[in-house]
């Protein structure tokens, strides 16, 4: 299959919620991004975290091998620095093939749990 998306895209929009209900980690809140390569070759994925009031962090570094999906969750992104709970934030993800990425949140601080995607913005 011929490799779809694009090498460059922003997530405007990002807060990881501190408070969960439910069993852990199937209902930890979090961001997370579903990354695609439909390519045939692995893509290497470079994500740097923005913030309001600081120095943009990262890269966070990540591969998806060959026509496969992946999901990192935003919360387990610790090298170099653990993203904070709580704090508004954004995200550039820039990879060296083109991929598709999708940003989920699942918000589990109230027992009716809510869930939410969009498709980043293809720069």
């Amino acid at each position: 299959m011929k490799a779809i998306g694009r090498t460059l895209w922003a997530i405007a929009g990002g807060r990881i919620p501190l408070q969960s209900t439910g069993r852990e980690p199937d209902f930890t809140s979090r961001d997370e991004l579903s990354l695609l390569n439909t390519g045939g070759t692995e893509a290497s994925v470079e994500i740097t975290i923005f913030y309001a009031d600081r120095d943009p962090v990262g890269p966070y570094r990540v591969t998806i091998g060959a026509r496969r999906t992946r999901t990192v969750r935003i919360n387990d992104l610790i090298d170099p620095e653990a993203v904070p709970l709580e704090t508004d934030y954004a995200g550039v993800v820039e990879s060296d093939l083109p991929i598709v990425v999708q940003f989920n949140r699942l918000d589990s601080r109230q027992a009716e749990n809510a869930v939410t995607s969009t498709l980043a913005y293809p720069v």
